[in-house]
């Protein structure tokens, strides 16, 4: 049943999913003048508290749009963007889009040679960044071709009031205005460029099949890569989205924008999907409860789209009722797994479900998910979206496909799927396959009803005596232990060629770790093969900005510690 062209698993959808979205057949200009006409007067973004109406989005897009023209951006030139979430992220977005030109999402707490690697290999000679990192844009060696770097002062879209208490002669107020923006001279002014003149409407349009956007990848598994995603990808995912949650009604509501928007989950829903729906973006330059509480006294919010962690901290806040969640419509969580006890915590203040989904940023992103009535299940990644096909194959063959309720490797097909990296042909054709199947390198069960279950990253399995050990597995054991806030399992090489199941530990305040008990319960529920030779006590796991435990960090820093490595060849 991995491949059914009926997609029989639909009898699962909630009511009003259909099997299948509309054909996209405009890019994402096209998407915002349509909203734009529909919703005109109505909300777009708010910030702060301060808000911008479609009307106003549309006229400062075709003004950015513009600007960058004079600038020398022309169509299928790369346009770097350097941000935190904030009103000037999504107008320079739609901006760029407008001449044809591709955006590339940068992480704003990069480095600077993280950022002068991916420079390296998608050569934007024009960069939008917020202020403070103008400098560090500057500092990049010449011979990336840098021109124009323009300037992002997000506390320009903030409330008048909040811009006024920035500017007052107090240490507290200094000490935020810092946080928030500093002095970039030699770039040019965002400002500057949205009280220019607009854009004709006569300027050339990009069509649905052009790329809209390069985001990189596969970071904590190899060397970034630029996944091309074009206006129809995010549009269509966009649309799937939109279909899996019928409920949520078009031109009203908030979606609230908690996750970065260089990543391919905050692009999605706080800058494509808001759209599509008409709806509120309500952005927040950094997760802070607070801040989400005071955003919620004047927008309540409707849809919450979100990782793990932050909604198990929003659900504590709300438990102890600092926040009203009666509002949420819904609410769908990415990333990283999500525990029946987050659910629970989130669903008792909320009233209404969080459901689990998955993606990659090849499949812009979302592919799988819950869906929102009583067929979901905790713990399962959930149902292939209206429109998408999957497969479960052999990992080492893609051609055969698996017996059902067997591990494999997870293809899907569909509108979403991405159309290859920039500059990399061979990973390309090794990532999709004919037919426009996409390689997810995620090992995954299907069941007889068609919900799947991820086993574990291909790429993350540690090798050890001819057997493979998945991490997850692992750590879904240890962390039964009393004490335990977190593990992340890794496999450390030792001179056979094999690896040493080891696992990083951290634990919660006051707690102390019983090695002795760690290793009875790995005994009691482990083969032999998996069970973990060493146990590392840390105080602190390394992982992404949006809260994912990088596993590749764990294992290349416990190999870099040389007297880490000697006392697990001690052991052994």
């Amino acid at each position: 049943m991995h491949v059914n062209e009926t997609r029989a698993w639909n009898r699962f959808y909630a009511p009003g999913t259909p099997v299948d979205i509309e054909t996209v057949t405009g890019s994402l200009n096209d998407l915002l003048d349509e909203r734009v006409a529909q919703w005109n007067d109505r909300d777009a973004i708010s910030f702060f508290g301060a808000t911008v109406s479609y009307r106003e989005l549309g006229d400062r897009v075709a003004r950015v749009a513009a600007g960058l023209k004079n600038l020398g951006v022309r169509q299928g030139d790369r346009v770097a963007l350097i941000m935190p979430n904030a009103p000037q992220h999504i107008v320079a977005f739609y901006a760029v889009l407008r001449l044809g030109a591709v955006v590339v999402e940068h992480n704003p707490l990069y480095t600077r040679d993280e950022l002068e690697t991916q420079f390296r290999d998608h050569g934007a000679q024009v960069v939008i960044t917020w202020d403070k990192l103008a400098e560090t844009v500057q500092s990049m060696p010449a011979e990336l071709g840098i021109t124009t770097v323009v300037a992002v002062d997000i506390t320009r879209a903030m409330p008048f009031a909040t811009r006024l208490a920035l500017k007052l002669p107090i240490q507290k107020a200094r000490e935020s205005r810092d946080k928030l923006t500093a002095p970039a001279p030699g770039t040019v002014s965002f400002a500057s460029l949205e009280r220019g003149a607009a854009l004709p409407d006569s300027h050339p349009r990009p069509t649905k099949d052009d790329v809209a956007c390069l985001q990189y990848t596969s970071g904590t598994t190899g060397t970034p890569k630029g996944a091309m995603i074009t206006h129809s990808n995010l549009w269509s995912n966009a649309r799937q989205g939109a279909a899996w949650m019928p409920d949520f009604t078009r031109g009203e509501g908030s979606i609230y924008g908690l996750l970065p928007m260089f990543h391919s989950f905050g692009l999605l829903l706080s800058v494509i999907y808001s759209v599509e729906t008409g709806s509120r973006a309500v952005l927040f330059p950094t997760f802070d409860p607070e801040l989400v509480q005071a955003a919620a006294k004047k927008f309540p919010p409707t849809f919450v789209p979100a990782v793990p962690p932050m909604f198990d901290r929003l659900a504590r806040v709300a438990r102890d009722g600092k926040l009203d969640l009666s509002g949420v419509v819904y609410a769908i969580s990415g990333a990283m797994t999500l525990t029946p006890a987050i659910v629970k915590r989130w669903e008792e203040p909320a009233g209404s479900m969080l459901n689990e989904g998955y993606g990659l940023t090849e499949t812009s992103p979302v592919a799988l998910a819950n869906p929102f009535n009583d067929a979901r299940r905790i713990g399962a990644i959930g149902l292939p979206f209206p429109s998408t096909d999957i497969r479960v194959v052999d990992q080492n063959d893609p051609a055969r496909e698996v017996a059902q309720g067997e591990p494999g490797e997870l293809l899907i097909r569909g509108p979403q799927v991405f159309q290859g990296y920039w500059n990399r042909p061979e990973e390309t054709a090794a990532t999709l396959l004919e037919g426009g199947w996409l390689r997810t390198g995620d090992l995954v069960v299907q069941d007889e009803d068609g919900f799947v279950t991820v086993v574990d990253r291909k790429k993350e399995l540690i090798i050890t005596g001819g057997f493979n050990v998945s991490p997850s597995e692992v750590e879904a054991v240890i962390n039964r232990l009393p004490g335990i806030a977190e593990t992340a399992v890794v496999g450390v090489p030792r001179g056979s060629g094999a690896e040493i199941v080891t696992v990083a530990v951290i634990l919660e305040p006051g707690a102390s770790f019983d090695e002795e008990a760690a290793r009875e319960l790995a005994r009691e529920h482990l083969a032999e093969y998996k069970r973990p030779s060493t146990y590392v006590i840390w105080e602190e796991l390394p992982k992404s900005l949006i809260g994912k435990v990088l596993r590749r960090k764990v294992r290349d820093a416990l190999i870099a510690d040389r007297n880490a490595v000697r006392a697990i060849a001690d052991e052994e």
